[in-house]
């Protein structure tokens, strides 16, 4: 029986409230060949609920996804095991229905959790201070610059070349709205990051420099270097980390000199989910807080001195007038940031090292088989868990291919900068801890195939 929210006597008595014979007299503003005159051409008929399903299942098993064939898909997203433990507890009744606190002292369990992951976040990324989370890495990316600018009083962001091109269309993208002075430097297929251009970049007139390390090609760059040019000409250092997990190995942003770090909280915890909700993460030095975005969690002490948590610095623009406010971000990503934060527990310290040290095993030993594969060049000196390998011909080509032979072989940079062709030859790689010997020679041995 289908479900009928209205009767027709509801539907009549609120018809005449408004004034209105029909339902028909409703649309009497939107033109008649605007209006569909009867079923969606190529849509089928209403069928049962079992014969939806199996005809969407057909079509969800005519994709290849991640956990049905060798996976070595990066560039932003990746696949990491995410322990049972944390969807069990995220999905207890008093963290899965709870939002944003906006009766906060109330919300104390929430709080907390809030302020132990502001912690972590702090420490992984090396910065005094972090806040409650962003919607996700390309936002936060955005937030950073805009945060630069403030403090600044500049509006010249210059983009390393080596920065994820889906976080720079963001950016590119709000800038039209602050009329900022967007600065993107070309990538080019070389096995070092673009620090010298980058350095080069900076002028007097420089808000901020944003460099991602690692970059999107894999390739490490000297962050105490950019910093060091970036602050001698009075501007700041935005760090830029889409893969945290290689924080358990390298040194943290801050530690380099960085003055806000952001990134993309999806490998720890959340898993990739066709894409989303995703988590972003934003830190930086303690003089600067009370401009950073979003919402910030702090402890204090009620009345009776017993411990207890807060919003703090609520420079919001529901809490204040929206013109003196450092922050249109209302939310948070609340339910990620409690995965993230109850995964890298389970972790700890000495864990996430461990994690980081077996993507980087594993890496190495994808790179140095697909090095044998002939005529296949690899590009990066350095890299952590990914790296960008040069084909003989177009990656792109390449990776539909090897889909064919039921292998996700990487991400080809010709989709990622369509419009520059000096990259097309170049896939980029990824190993995670889910990669096994065997998922790497059925690549190395398809590869050599589509290539011969």
């Amino acid at each position: 029986m289908r479900y009928l929210p209205l009767t027709p006597a509801d539907r009549a008595e609120m018809l005449g409230v408004i004034g209105a014979a029909s339902v028909d007299d409703l649309f009497v503003d939107v033109p008649a060949e605007a209006r569909l005159s009867g079923p969606i051409e190529g849509l089928p008929a209403h069928a049962s609920e079992m014969a939806v399903e199996r005809h969407m299942s057909a079509l969800a098993a005519k994709n290849l996804s991640a956990g049905t064939a060798p996976f070595f898909i990066g560039a932003g997203a990746y696949r990491h095991h995410v322990p049972a433990s944390v969807d069990h507890l995220i999905q207890r009744g008093e963290f899965l229905t709870a939002y944003t606190p906006y009766q906060p002292e109330i919300a104390q369990g929430t709080l907390q959790v809030l302020f132990e992951f502001q912690t972590q976040v702090a420490r992984l990324f090396g910065t005094d201070i972090a806040n409650a989370s962003m919607y996700d890495g390309s936002t936060a990316c955005w937030e950073a610059i805009l945060m630069a600018s403030r403090i600044t009083r500049k509006t010249r962001a210059v983009l390393s070349s080596g920065l994820h091109p889906h976080y720079a269309e963001v950016v590119r993208t709000m800038a039209k709205f602050t009329e900022d002075d967007i600065v993107s430097l070309k990538p080019e297929l070389v096995a070092e990051a673009d620090d010298a251009a980058v350095i080069a970049a900076i002028d007097d007139k420089t808000s901020c420099v944003v460099v991602q390390y690692p970059d999107v090609m894999g390739r490490i760059p000297d962050l105490a270097a950019i910093a060091d040019a970036a602050h001698a000409k009075g501007a700041l250092l935005v760090a830029v980390v889409t893969e945290p997990v290689a924080l358990g190995m390298i040194e943290a942003p801050g530690a380099l000199g960085a003055d806000i770090v952001v990134g993309e909280g999806q490998s720890i915890g959340v898993g990739l989910q066709f894409g989303g909700p995703y988590l972003g993460l934003f830190g930086c030095r303690e003089k600067f807080v009370r401009q950073m975005p979003g919402r910030l969690c702090g402890q204090t002490v009620d009345a009776e001195g017993k411990r207890g948590f807060v919003l703090t610095l609520s420079t919001r623009e529901q809490h204040i007038r929206r013109e003196k406010a450092t922050s249109n971000i209302c939310t948070n990503s609340g339910l990620c940031a409690l995965a993230f934060s109850i995964h890298l527990t389970l972790l700890g310290g000495e864990g996430l090292a461990q994690l980081a040290a077996v993507n980087h095993d594993k890496a190495q030993t994808l790179i140095e088989r697909l090095a044998k594969v002939p005529g296949v060049k690899v590009l990066n000196d350095a890299y952590f868990n990914e790296a960008t390998v040069v084909l003989p011909r177009d990656a792109r080509e390449v990776v539909r291919d090897l889909a064919d032979r039921k292998v996700l072989g990487g991400v080809s940079l010709g989709r990622l900068f369509p419009e520059n062709s000096d990259l097309h030859k170049g896939l980029l790689v990824t190993a995670t801890e889910t990669v096994t010997d065997e998922d790497i020679e059925t690549f190395a041995r398809e590869l050599e195939g589509v290539l011969a």
